[in-house]
């Protein structure tokens, strides 16, 4: 039994598609860079590709302990973006509103 397998982990399989814990990927990444394991032999052990285990890696270099959010989440930085995003339309809107309402409180009155 390889060190990969002896691992604690949640695995959960959803219409056959694997899932795993950000913990679970922090350690795989762990195997790869600290222990130097390569990294088709971990894809290998694990059910993944190499390629998926590269993007963890890269996931978590750029964004550290929020790399991995979860399924239907954001990272922190994401959320903020998408709510000032969400502001910014509703500003336009609101300006487009008072804009016509200036157009017809300024006409002339006979």
């Amino acid at each position: 039994m390889t060190l990969t397998f002896r691992l604690i982990f949640r695995l959960e399989k959803t219409m056959g598609k694997k899932r795993f814990t950000p913990e679970y990927k922090e350690e795989i990444i762990k195997l790869v860079t600290e222990r130097k394991k390569k990294i088709s032999e971990v894809a290998k052990d694990i059910g993944v590709t190499p390629t998926s285990i590269r993007r963890w890696i890269t996931q978590y270099s750029e964004y550290g302990k929020d790399a991995f959010p979860g399924k239907g989440n954001l990272r922190a930085e994401d959320d903020k973006i998408r709510k000032l995003m969400r502001d910014n339309i509703d500003l336009k809107e609101e300006n487009e509103i008072l804009k016509k309402a200036m157009a017809i409180f300024s006409r002339d009155v006979k």
